[in-house]
């Protein structure tokens, strides 16, 4: 019931990008019952990834390798593994068939980058014969490898579809295992552990774990119990507890994402809203719309991003931008109320800010940003000052805004003046 996980790829180790396969792997894993003892990143290096994959085969169950599975020159795990595992590396008919004839439909033709990913160690079993996903299993020494993609979505289906039903089909004794999440925005780790600290003597055998999502933080609550009726029964009063504490900025119990609740809350409430963006670039109006069945409530958005397309497009006082600026508490206002009437509906967001790396100044430094949110006759307006790089400053934007949605349509009476 134990095992480990190696990611490779000098982009994770390099830290150019985020181990998403890593993260995804052990809650999966460890939501099922199985436990994870460690997770290695590795670089695209035969030497270290040999010694680490010999290190697993003596020290767990079953292992997970992600990544190395593609055509490039350094995309080398089949070859590696197969010098590792001592087994000739030969042509997978079964999938060097699947990439003819998804070059084939495409008007591309074979080529030798494109074989190699068919090259497979001896005794290689396909995960997904019918799909389109590169990914094997080998059993050796009784352990089970499972060589899946590096790409997080698809590493995730070979994963959930094939890799965990075959390790609990084997582990027939694993318990019964369950992970709730809650995710919280507007408080940062640190304040959540503060705020839990008295909490941890009272959680029983409930496991909390805490883990940053960026801009989110979520809380896990995970139990192994034979008994599903404990389970629930405990897995509710530890939620209850910290929903006690921490409730108002808990905005999913669950996997739901944001623009998820916020949807899902206008379209119980059959209000609509109208967007009017800056500084976001239409990142809010992307997030709502990713949502099926969104055209219930969005009505529309517009990005704002000059002046002139400010004061044309929103009515947006000529007299308010010269006085005040375009990152102001009065232009978001107007932007807002603008935006409200241009689509004739029940809210109006509007967001204006300097995200930056350049355009600050000592009164409005890089990371300011004005909040607007209109309902019925009625407005308000905040000011914040995120943190980070360009990116990091917009997604904080876009979200704070979805969240004050979500905070009016439940009520809460942090939003001043409505």
């Amino acid at each position: 019931m134990y095992g480990e996980i190696i990611t490779i790829g000098d982009e994770l180790i390099s830290g150019r990008t985020l181990d998403l396969n890593a993260k995804y792997a052990a809650g999966r894993l460890t939501a099922s019952g199985l436990r994870v003892i460690r997770i290695t990143s590795v670089g695209d290096d035969q030497v270290t990834l040999t010694k680490t994959l010999s290190t697993a085969l003596e020290n767990s169950r079953f292992v997970i390798v992600t990544g190395g599975l593609g055509p490039t020159d350094d995309d080398m795990t089949n070859e590696i593994v197969a010098s590792a595992l001592n087994r000739s590396l030969s042509i997978n008919k079964q999938l060097l068939k699947r990439i003819e004839t998804y070059l084939k439909t495409r008007g591309m033709t074979l080529t030798p980058a494109m074989e190699k990913m068919a090259h497979l160690p001896e005794g290689s079993e396909i995960l997904h014969p019918d799909g389109l996903m590169c990914g094997c299993s080998i059993v050796e020494k009784d352990v089970r490898l499972y060589f899946l993609p590096g790409v997080p979505d698809q590493m995730s289906h070979l994963l959930d579809n094939f890799v965990l039903p075959e390790l609990l089909s084997v582990y027939k004794t694993v318990p019964v295992v369950e992970q709730r999440i809650l995710k919280l925005y507007g408080v940062n780790e640190a304040e959540i552990m503060e705020a839990l600290k008295d909490l941890t003597d009272d959680t029983g055998d409930v496991v909390l774990g805490f883990y940053p999502n960026f801009p989110e933080n979520h809380i896990t609550l995970s139990l192994n119990e034979k008994n599903e009726a404990t389970i629930k029964k405990e897995l509710d009063r530890v939620e209850n507890q910290i929903k006690k504490i921490l409730g108002v900025f808990i905005f999913s119990s669950g996997h739901q994402d944001m623009e998820e609740i916020v949807g899902h809350a206008l379209l119980e409430k059959g209000i609509t809203i109208a967007v009017a963006e800056s500084c976001t670039g239409g990142l809010i109006s992307h997030r709502l719309t990713n949502v099926p069945g969104s055209s219930t409530y969005f009505q529309g958005g517009v990005v704002v991003y000059s002046n002139q397309v400010k004061m044309n497009l929103l009515n947006v006082s000529p007299e308010t931008i010269e006085t005040y600026g375009a990152v102001s508490e009065c232009t978001v206002r107007e932007m807002v109320r603008g935006v409200q009437k241009r689509f004739d509906t029940d809210l109006g967001l509007a967001v204006t800010g300097i995200a930056g790396p350049d355009g600050g100044s000592a009164e409005k430094p890089v990371g300011t940003v004005h909040i607007g949110l209109a309902a019925g006759d009625k407005s308000l307006s905040g000011k914040y000052r995120f943190w980070g790089n360009r990116g990091q400053i917009k997604m904080e934007a876009a979200l704070m805004a979805l969240d004050w949605v979500r905070r009016y349509l439940n009520g809460n009476t942090f939003l001043p003046g409505i």
